[in-house]
């Protein structure tokens, strides 16, 4: 009985080591890829004059360690209630990765790991440093163009972010808190990931563990090629959560090579603001799902209005390119040159149609967005089913938001327009997708509204347009 029992213990413990094998052997191994890789990626450290906040004192013994350290440090000290209430200039030291792409000495990292800096020093994995000077940034992307002096330097290889598939194996070299040459590795969780509706970076999305001082590192795959530069992280504690995105190298080495060559990015515009289609706003313009970007606003004389674009289209696809997320679009438009044809497809009025739109010029940030166009003077009447009463706009009005057409509500009564949420004040320029251009034909579409049917209704308020959607039961 005894023998018995031995024997099966060491069958067990030898179908548990079998196992331990087994995924040992399925897990990859990744010395390699790094003996082979390290020596291109680099340490990045930028000076910056910055003001401290008002009431602090600073701490120039504090200035060799990571931000993270220092900025907790000097949170703890306590307000000087002698210090008069301004701020006062000191350097700063910031710390980040970043890669050397080619051997004559350009690296690629994030903008934000450089911006303003006064001061850049790269340090390499044989102790090195080199200074370095900025040939170009692009906020946007967050990218930075750096340039060091040397020859024969060593060199990342690049690959293709566009083959990245979910589930792949990716690595990450960087400086988390200035810990020089640290690796992580996790895997793909989802590739073209969206951070904002105004984003013009499809993300890759890993598991890939990224802290502070990683920002602007490469992102390996299994072939030891890079496929991204690690950006940001998504925390509520200011550490690793696991999730984490990275810049995908395709998008990073075309904003480099138009910094290298042209000293500016230059992205494709269409000149409407978008947003994401429900359930509701596809019942109501007629789509089978949600899907697609639904344009909320046209820029008067912008590509979108030229190209024949309204307010109420909803953007399935870009040269043939699905757009199942509002946020999808800037990423393909982005993508094309100014002056390229973009062929739209578009739901209107519940009929598909296909637009050919000639893509502008990116502008500055901050003036992306603008009001739409659209076209007289009545007495003030409502609709009792919406529960609310409107007026015709004034000039005043017309001018200050570049308007033509729609209504302005002057009161809510009850109803639907209460639950909704209008106020005093909003513009109504369309109604169960139709243009609104005068009190009367507000209130015509208004008693002909469907029951029991998702309607949609374009309001604007303070220069700011978007669709919403409600049903009436009576």
């Amino acid at each position: 009985m005894l023998n018995r029992t031995r024997l099966a213990a060491r069958f067990t413990g030898l179908l548990l080591l079998s196992q331990v094998l087994v995924v040992r052997a399925a897990l990859p191994d990744f010395t390699p890829l790094v003996e082979r890789a390290s020596p291109a990626v680099v340490n990045i450290s930028a000076r910056q004059a910055v003001t401290s906040r008002a009431g602090r004192v600073p701490m120039p013994e504090l200035e060799g360690l990571p931000p993270f350290f220092r900025e907790f440090f000097e949170r703890s000290i306590p307000q000087n209630p002698g210090q008069p209430d301004r701020g006062r200039q000191r350097e700063a030291q910031s710390l980040g990765s970043g890669f050397i792409i080619s051997s004559d000495g350009y690296v690629l990292t994030n903008n934000h790991v450089v911006a303003d800096a006064t001061e850049i020093m790269v340090r390499m994995t044989d102790r090195r440093e080199l200074q370095a000077k900025v040939v170009g940034a692009d906020p946007r992307a967050d990218i930075a163009l750096l340039k060091v002096e040397g020859q024969d330097l060593p060199a990342v290889t690049l690959g293709k972010s566009s083959e990245l598939k979910a589930g792949e194996w990716v690595l990450a070299i960087g400086s988390p808190f200035g810990f020089d040459r640290s690796v992580t590795a996790g895997v793909v969780s989802a590739t073209g990931r969206s951070l904002s509706a105004e984003s013009y970076v499809p993300f890759i999305q890993t598991d890939v563990a990224i802290n502070p001082g990683n920002s602007g590192g490469p992102l390996f795959n299994l072939a030891g090629e890079v496929v991204g530069i690690n950006s940001q992280i998504f925390t509520r504690s200011g550490g690793f959560m696991g999730l984490s995105f990275a810049i995908p190298i395709d998008v990073a080495l075309d904003v480099a090579d138009q910094l290298r060559t042209e000293g500016k990015v230059s992205r494709g515009w269409l000149g409407v603001a978008i947003q994401e289609v429900n359930r509701e706003l596809a019942e109501s313009f007629g789509l089978e799902r949600p899907a697609g970007a639904l344009v909320a606003q046209v820029l008067e004389n912008g590509p979108a209005a030229k190209g024949g674009v309204r307010v109420g289209d909803v953007i399935l696809s870009v040269n043939g390119q699905p757009i199942s997320m509002a946020a999808d679009l800037p990423h393909q438009i982005g993508a094309l040159r100014p002056g390229k044809l973009a062929r739209l497809e578009v739901v209107r009025e519940g009929s598909r149609t296909t637009l050919e739109v000639a893509v502008g010029t990116l502008p500055e940030q901050g003036q992306e967005l603008a009001s739409a166009a659209e076209p007289e003077m009545e007495i003030d009447q409502g609709s009792k089913r919406l529960g609310v009463r409107v007026n015709e706009l004034t000039p005043e009005q017309k001018q200050e938001w570049d308007l033509q057409s729609g209504v302005v509500i002057s009161e809510i009564i009850n109803g639907p327009a209460a639950m909704i949420g209008l106020r005093p004040g909003d513009i109504i320029t369309h109604l169960n997708n139709h243009a609104i251009n005068s009190v009367r034909t507000f209130t015509q579409v208004a008693e002909e509204l469907p029951k029991h049917r998702s309607v949609s209704m374009r309001v604007l308020r303070q220069g700011r347009a978007s669709f919403i959607t409600f049903k009436l039961t009576d």
